[in-house]
């Protein structure tokens, strides 16, 4: 197995170094508890992200809590305390527990991490060249899957040894399930088909759906962890939410609305409930022995709905979207909740009630760096005092290796240069994304904004 050990660049400075030692990271936190600090019935909120929250999974043997966030980190929740576990390059799309000692996430950067409660210490598995976007675990705990968006879906032996990578689909993977008995894996694509897989021959045995637009999340039910399920529900990019029986993929029922696209699909642990988030903020709870809907509910006016999780005891269910906070709700009471109307992120607000430097950087710059001394958690490092800084100096941050080495210093002259033609050529190798400001006038507007906000 291609395994790279990933030390952290002054890990004992970190603040989840400090908390614990690297063999209670995982062994040892608590569960999330709907009795502590968050009691059955309530609504209740976990803090801490600087970013999106891009995949929520709860623990089906200990009921704790992880968080997966576009600031590059994985939230491990004791309460509502988090543990950081931070290792990616990049946004994490999908966090996953293997057991009660491993959890695994995957990202933007290509990878696969495997946190192993035994040490503080990420294995990181290569061999993918596109996104990260779901991860499944065999029933046995003895295989991972990875869907990823170089088209490819990866087994990765938890044991150890090589990987192996499946190919069939036309366009990338989004999503993974493993069959009960584990003998069989599903996999969803941008290319709108959801096929089977022999896990014991590594071959593809048919396709089970052609939805014709983008498949972006599975889930299967209607058997038990023993038994063999019964379907499978898919949501998709055209707003399709529709239940197929596993054996001949003809529907059994639907439950699309005038709502696109389907972002994420969650199940209950007794496959009773099945519940989608959708791109307009919206979660809805499907009875799936009647097959109707139990409720309906607009959970944010920001919308999307990017994650969902019911809790082990099936009774609160857990989202997150563009907002950097994990909502959670008791299911039996969501209608008796209105929308959340927070205060937007700087990249959501009207372009027309700002200025033209602070545009540019509501555009450009305000979903990963933060211009406050105490920048919070973001996928960049703080831009408080960035004038006159050498370029990876902050200790508060893990840089690329390209920024560790460099001998630049941010100047007026430099941060025009790096909108002018682009972070990948002016500093190629760093972590910042393509983009570029053309207009030497926006560049100056958006400069002259970071001189005077982050003195």
């Amino acid at each position: 197995m291609p395994v790279e050990t990933t030390q952290r660049r002054d890990a004992a400075a970190r603040p989840w170094f400090r908390a614990r030692s690297a063999s209670a990271l995982l062994g040892s936190i608590a569960v999330f508890a709907l009795g502590s600090g968050a009691h059955a019935g309530e609504f209740f909120t976990l803090k801490g992200h600087g970013g999106p929250i891009m995949d929520i999974t709860v623990s089906r043997e200990s009921g704790r809590v992880a968080s997966a966030s576009f600031d590059n980190s994985v939230g491990l929740w004791s309460g509502r305390t988090p543990v950081w576990l931070e290792g990616h390059d990049a946004a994490v799309n999908v966090a996953e527990f293997i057991d009660g000692n491993r959890l695994a996430s995957g990202g933007d950067d290509f990878s696969v991490l495997v946190w192993d409660g035994t040490n503080g210490t990420p294995a990181r598995l290569k061999g993918h060249t596109g996104k990260v976007m779901e991860l499944a675990v065999s029933p046995d705990k003895a295989l991972l899957a990875s869907a990823s968006w170089d088209g490819t879906i990866g087994l990765w032996p938890l044991a150890g040894g090589e990987p192996e990578f499946l190919t069939g689909h036309r366009a990338g993977v989004s999503a993974v399930a493993f069959s009960p008995d584990g003998r069989t894996l599903y996999s969803g694509s941008v290319d709108g088909t959801v096929r089977i897989w022999d896990i014991g021959s590594r071959t593809e045995k048919r396709v089970l759906v052609r939805n014709g637009f983008g498949i972006n999340t599975i889930v299967l039910g209607g058997g038990t962890d023993n038994a063999a399920a019964g379907w499978l529900a898919y949501g998709a990019v055209d707003g399709v939410t529709r239940i197929v029986d596993l054996k001949t993929g003809e529907p059994i029922s639907d439950f699309t609305l005038d709502r696109r696209p389907i972002l994420a699909l969650a199940r209950d642990r007794t496959g009773t409930r099945l519940a989608t988030g959708d791109g307009h903020g919206f979660i809805t709870i499907i009875d799936t022995q009647e097959w109707r809907i139990e409720h309906d509910f607009r959970a944010t006016l920001d919308g999307p709905i990017w994650a969902l999780d019911f809790s082990r005891d099936g009774g609160t269910i857990l989202a997150g979207g563009i907002a950097s906070i994990v909502y959670g709700w008791p299911v039996d009471d969501l209608a008796e909740f209105d929308p959340l109307a927070g205060s937007d992120p700087a990249f959501l607000r009207d372009p027309a009630e700002m200025e033209n430097g602070e545009r540019q950087f509501a555009r450009k710059c305000s979903i990963c760096h933060a211009l406050t001394a105490d920048g919070g958690r973001r996928a960049g490092p703080t831009l408080f005092q960035v004038f006159g800084r050498k370029a990876g100096a902050r200790q508060d941050y893990q840089y690329s290796r390209t920024l560790d080495e460099s001998d630049l210093v941010w100047t007026e002259e430099t941060i025009d240069r790096l909108f002018e033609i682009g972070p990948d050529h002016f500093i190629p190798g760093s972590k910042m994304p393509m983009q570029q400001i053309t207009g030497a006038g926006d560049r100056k507007d958006l400069v002259d904004f970071l001189k005077e906000m982050t003195q």
